[in-house]
């Protein structure tokens, strides 16, 4: 049975790659920075799917910072994200006790991480112009505009939010916390669904100390969140005899990583990467490209990089540890999934593209957006994991939760206005945004969405994690399995729970990897510290006369005589 999935998986692999091998269709480099559906009240949803990259910096003789060799680079990982979105709005849409008479709808748009096109899709979404065509204070569509969806990146939900709050325009971040969000003063409509992770430096300090790895690397983003876990690391791994090998602080930019970058990576066999999916992009195909494969790397992210060159069996993140915050899996979210074809979302601009990439599908001659020659039972969750997982992730879950907040608030809200018989047009529902505020914010801090919970539970939350290990050999096996949990709340000595059985490391270890700087002193020897040097690094020397040791120790040798004396 074993052999029979790992030859499927092995196919799958290869139809993937051998989709690059041929002449690919212009058609599939041709992508819209939005789509549509209609609904009587719409959401905004401002997701990153695609973006461009140039490969030789060939620059427009007229246009700044446009590129004439610009790539188009799709993250369909990220496709989940619109998926949670319709599917929440459909189970919304089919609820006759939620929202009775008005349907949610959506409008899409990409971001790409820059400043410039964030701006101009923001602008387009509030004046449903579109073409770049502005006219502020204005809605030519007359559309009614709840909320809108922003993430995963802070600064994209901080560049959008200094736009909508000029419009008393409700956000919802599904992205990671980040406490310059949280600044009411600047960012006063904008709401955090995400839990904290003020437990994190704890829980993998934790699992350090567990596995007796006194010698590790920190990679970090080269900004405010990189700075304040820092600090927090720190403090966690002095009070617990750890020392740091080296700090890396990452900038944005993939050119960044020079060879000085890696010089001395090899000093240790475990290394922690913290930050976000779009800062670290970068430094994780690097890592995947230089197949660092001896190395141990305890992760808060669920990387999503896909190199499509890629032949090789041997994956950097083999017997990767991951930590996430735990979330009931939504099964009927399984089995929507598997219901998505082109069809059945015609307005849908990345289905063509997934299904003609890995379906072998072929665009028509007249209509990109149309395809031809389709296998009839095609769906996706035939894709390996590593390229579209079927199993709302954290993100999703956020967006999914999000979406029932802007309905519960809207329900509340018509029921207020129902009540004191507000005047409605023969065009039906009237809104304004900032209406929704005062509701929105009510029930996001009163009540979680379907778990019928106080809030409090998200703090509860943000002390529990799960402990996922990367099963990625061969790679494009892509599994995340769980192989433990961390509470902050539980009693001391019992926070931390492994499967250690379970676990796969890195091939290039038969066992539990070991990582210090310098082995512990055997019988006879002490510990010198060395000049310079951190604690963990030090040499052994023999005891003198008046010393004695009978077992190896990690500290200073034990004055035998001093024992007797206290005897």
């Amino acid at each position: 049975m074993f052999s029979r999935i790992f030859i499927f998986r092995l196919l799958q692999i290869s139809n993937f790659f051998s989709a690059f091998s041929y002449n690919i269709s212009t058609c599939y480099y041709k992508i819209s920075e939005e789509f549509h559906r209609e609904g009587d009240v719409v959401i905004g949803a401002f997701f990153p799917l695609h973006t461009f990259y140039s490969l030789k910096k060939m620059q427009h003789s007229t246009i700044p910072y446009y590129y004439l060799d610009n790539v188009i680079q799709y993250n369909f990982k990220n496709y989940q994200y619109i998926l949670a979105l319709q599917f929440a709005i459909e189970e919304i849409n089919g609820n006759p006790n939620l929202l009775p008479n008005i349907s949610l709808g959506f409008d899409f748009y990409n971001v790409r991480f820059t400043g410039k096109y964030i701006h101009s899709n923001t602008f387009n979404w509030l004046t449903a112009l579109g073409d770049g065509n502005y006219i502020p204070n204005y809605n030519c569509k007359k559309r009614n505009f709840t909320a809108a969806l922003t993430g995963t990146s802070w600064i994209t939900s901080a560049q959008i939010g200094t736009l909508l709050q000029l419009f008393k325009f409700p956000q919802i971040s599904f992205g990671p916390y980040d406490l310059l969000l949280s600044d009411r003063g600047q960012y006063p409509y904008l709401y955090q669904m995400a839990p904290k992770d003020t437990s994190l430096p704890l829980a993998i300090v934790s699992l350090i100390v567990h596995f007796r790895w006194s010698w590790v690397g920190l990679i970090l983003p080269d900004d405010h969140k990189g700075n304040k876990i820092l600090s927090d690391f720190r403090e966690e791994m002095e009070r617990n005899g750890i020392c740091l090998a080296f700090v890396k602080m990452t900038s944005e930019t993939w050119t960044s990583y020079v060879a000085k970058f890696w010089e001395n990576m090899h000093e240790t066999n475990v290394t922690i990467i913290y930050g976000e999916n779009d800062s670290l992009e970068g430094i994780i195909r690097n890592i995947e490209q230089r197949l660092l494969t001896w190395n141990v790397w305890i992760m808060n992210i669920e990387h999503h990089v896909i190199d499509r060159a890629d032949y090789f069996m041997l994956d950097s993140f083999h017997g990767s540890l991951i930590f996430k915050h735990n979330y009931r899996e939504n099964f009927e979210f399984t089995k929507f999934i598997q219901t998505v074809n082109p069809n059945k979302y015609p307005e849908d601009i990345y289905l063509p593209k997934l299904w003609y990439l890995f379906f072998k599908c072929s665009f028509s001659d007249t209509n990109c957006h149309v395809l031809e020659n389709c296998q009839t039972n095609a769906s996706l969750d035939v894709f390996p994991r590593h390229i579209f997982d079927v199993a709302m992730n954290a993100e999703s879950t956020i967006i999914y939760n999000g979406v029932y907040a802007v309905a519960h608030s809207l329900h509340e809200m018509r029921l207020q206005q129902l009540q004191m018989q507000t005047y409605e047009n023969h065009h039906g529902i009237v809104l304004f945004p900032w209406q929704v505020i005062t509701f929105l914010l009510y029930f996001i801090v009163s009540t979680l969405v379907k778990d019928k919970r106080s809030l409090d539970w998200r703090q509860i939350r943000d002390t529990e994690y799960d402990i996922l290990n990367i099963w990625n050999l061969p790679k494009g096996l892509g599994l995340k399995v769980k192989i433990g949990s961390f509470s902050a709340n539980a009693p001391q000595g019992q926070q931390l729970s492994l499967s250690e059985q379970m676990i796969q490391w890195p091939t290039i270890f038969s066992e539990i990897p070991q990582s210090v700087c310098s082995e512990s002193c055997g019988p006879g020897f002490r510990k010198v510290t060395l000049e310079g040097k951190a604690i963990c690094c030090y040499k052994c020397t023999p005891c003198a006369d008046n010393e004695i040791s009978n077992e190896t120790v990690t500290e200073l040798a034990k004055n035998t005589l001093e024992r007797e004396r206290e005897k």
